[in-house]
């Protein structure tokens, strides 16, 4: 008999699939992989995935696959393929419907070595770049792993099959597993390492409880093999707790280039030269080796709290560039937390741990002030109908225990459903993807919801922005609205590949052509956009697709979203706006999102003019003001304003000119560009006039 808050998981699943279903993917298997893809990258337990359904045939046997991730740090390659069953409740899988579903992945990778690419013409498909990355990567793939996604229940799997040489491991998230991942809000209880399976025998260890009973600490060494081959077991999931991204590798600065140094040169002093990292566990199981003294068997719920760079810098030593490892020994802090709050502990030790690194570190937790803030806005700000609001889950699971809490009775729980459908249901990971599109960094949105979401974070740590207000929030929710929006018509679109990258362009591209400038309050009240601005989707967006894939070139296009010299290129050859313009763009305001003063109505030359203005350097700009003033061709009151906008430029152009500004600022630069008084070196190489 399956548990009672399965099934209603499993229930409230479906029901999200066919509420989705009419607007969305016509395929109900397609809408189950996309959300359940979103949901594990927010919890951890993936990372950079996409969506892709692919079947064909090679000879008489079928191949087929429903998503992918390929990380290059760890040379891993996933496939994901799904089984969803409308039936309630949740019924077992058959086992061999299991084994068809990773035979039929597994036979996609053989094809892609094979020469898939040449045969899934026209090249500007998802599934030709896949084969094209495989057959690429073959030679160098550390290791591939089929998941299967389904709404079913799971038994027993096998563990791996061999392929070409190399092991295929296969896992599952059945609807079981997706409930406590997804449902209870777990992401480290199956976090299992078996110490002495990995380097066969119990890890001698000495234990050191706290006085006051809040924690035991356990000092130990680990292999640097072990470290490595954990990370690549688990990946960025160990880094749950961690308050740092990995760093890379560049600079010769950089902590891991010495990391790396070590590794290359003096193995065998890394840990006289390291100071290894500090991780949390759930449980430990220790036993007495034959002297009594205490050695651990294996960890459940491993979190690294501090030492990510050190990690992740070993297994790239070993996976990416071959290095031998097996004189590295890491030192290894292991704390079992007791009667203390584990989220303040990890909080404590990594502010601790991290002290002595200049480097900025964000905290990444849902108790971050930020989150709670916005978590109280969204409980206390209704919409103009005083009726129905937004629900901010801060905690994964959250939306489902509010909703379980007000199901105690009928009229209740539809009261809830009433007052925060599901579609205004927005986390962690939406907001920095709303944002950070449009805040012009579209590139990082690519990079995935948790990679998008640490750089987000460490921005607002950079920044430290006054605390959100209601009016800041209303214009969240109404860029919340606007994004998905475009999201929803390009995937309606039906383009052939990168919808999600794509969305994420488009929306940077009207942020950068309206200066930030968009009728906020309009989309708040109305809680939708205008048929005018998704017809100017409709009409951007296959002209970003072709401007993308031309700035790619022979890359990887994947990849090359990533990088902020393509968003770069891809911003000096935006679509122009015409007239009329959508009333959410002709009726702008004067400031970012954080200002949300109204000005007035504004046309396609009021936009052109300030896309103008921020072609100019700051060093012109004070030109302007200075030498054009000391000329007489620019009144007082106008260089006052070019000043500002040299300010402007100085910052990157975080704030944008208003329309205001931007007119007399034009007027008066073609002003002192016919007067001659500007020089030729700061005289700015594109020509304004």
């Amino acid at each position: 008999m399956i548990d009672e808050s399965i099934a209603k998981f499993a229930e409230e699943t479906v029901r999200e699939i066919e509420e989705a279903l009419s607007t969305d993917e016509p395929f109900s298997e397609e809408i189950f992989t996309r959300l359940i893809l979103e949901r594990l990258e927010e919890a951890g337990h993936m990372e950079g995935t996409f969506p892709l359904y692919q079947q064909g045939r090679v000879k008489n046997a079928i191949y087929r696959i429903d998503g992918y991730a390929f990380d290059e740090e760890r040379s891993r390659l996933e496939l994901f393929t799904t089984i969803y069953m409308e039936e309630l409740p949740p019924a077992r899988l058959p086992a061999a419907e299991v084994t068809k579903a990773f035979e039929r992945a597994i036979r996609f990778v053989s094809a892609c070595v094979d020469g898939l690419a040449s045969q899934l013409e026209p090249s500007n498909s998802d599934a030709s770049d896949l084969a094209r990355l495989i057959e690429g990567q073959v030679a160098t793939l550390g290791s591939v792993k089929i998941i299967l996604l389904t709404n079913g229940i799971v038994g027993n799997l096998a563990e791996s099959a061999d392929w070409r040489d190399r092991k295929v491991e296969f896992e599952a998230y059945d609807i079981v597993r997706l409930h406590r991942v997804l449902g209870l809000g777990e992401t480290r209880a199956d976090i299992v390492v078996d110490l002495e399976a990995l380097t066969g025998a119990a890890v001698p260890c000495l234990h050191v409880p706290s006085p006051a009973g809040e924690y035991d600490a356990y000092l130990s060494v680990l292999p640097g093999e072990v470290l490595s081959k954990i990370y690549d077991r688990y990946g960025v999931r160990l880094l749950e707790l961690n308050v740092r991204a990995f760093l890379g590798l560049q600079g010769r600065k950089s902590v891991n280039a010495e990391l790396r140094r070590t590794i290359v040169d003096q193995p065998s002093m890394f840990l006289a030269f390291n100071n290894g990292i500090v991780a949390t566990v759930d449980d430990l199981e220790i036993e007495r080796d034959g002297a009594g003294g205490p050695v651990i068997k294996s960890l459940k719920g491993l979190q690294i709290v501090n030492g990510g760079q050190t990690t992740a810098s070993l297994h790239r030593a070993r996976r990416k560039e071959s290095l031998d490892i097996g004189n590295v020994a890491v030192p290894i802090k292991i704390i079992k937390v007791g009667g203390a709050d584990l989220s303040e502990m990890v909080s404590s030790i990594s502010r601790a741990a991290n002290r002595q690194n200049t480097v900025q570190l964000a905290d990444f937790s849902a108790s971050d002030p930020f989150h709670q803030q916005i978590e109280t806005l969204a409980n206390n700000t209704w919409l103009d109908d005083g009726k129905s609001r937004w629900f901010y889950e801060r905690a994964r699971g959250s939306y489902l225990a509010a909703e379980t809490k007000a199901g105690y009775r009928k009229s209740d729980q539809q009261a809830f459903r009433t007052q925060t459908p599901r579609q205004r249901r927005l986390g962690k990971i939406d907001v920095a993807r709303y944002l950070s599109a449009w805040s012009g960094l579209p590139y990082r949105v690519c990079l995935g919801g948790q990679k998008n979401f640490q750089h987000y974070m460490q921005r607002l740590k950079d920044s430290a922005p006054p605390p959100p207000d209601a009016a800041w929030f209303k214009r969240l929710i109404a860029l919340a609205i606007l994004y998905r929006a475009v999201e929803k018509k390009i995937r309606g679109m039906k383009f052939p590949a990168y919808g999600a990258q794509i969305t994420a362009y488009v929306v940077a591209g009207i942020a950068h052509k309206t200066g930030g400038r968009i009728d906020f309050e309009r989309l708040w009240s109305r809680q939708a956009v205008s048929v005018e601005l998704e017809r100017l989707v409709e009409a951007w967006a296959p002209q970003l697709d072709a401007l993308m894939r031309r700035s790619a070139g022979q890359r990887n296009p994947s990849e090359w979203y990533k990088k902020e010299d393509c968003w770069a290129d891809i911003q000096r050859q935006l679509p122009a706006l015409s007239d009329p313009l959508p009333p959410e763009i002709s009726h702008g305001e004067a400031g970012e999102i954080e200002t949300g003063a109204t000005a007035g109505i504004l046309s396609v030359a009021d936009y052109e003019r300030i896309e103008r203005c921020m072609q100019v350097s700051s060093a012109t700009w004070m030109e302007v003001a200075e030498l054009g003033q000391k000329a007489g061709v620019v009144h007082w009151r106008v260089a006052a304003i070019c000043r500002t906008l040299a300010g402007y430029a100085t910052s990157g152009w975080d704030r944008k000119p208003s329309y205001k500004q931007a007119k007399p600022a034009m007027e008066a630069f073609l002003a002192a560009e016919r007067a001659g008084v500007l020089t030729s070196s700061s005289a700015d190489a594109t020509n304004l006039s």
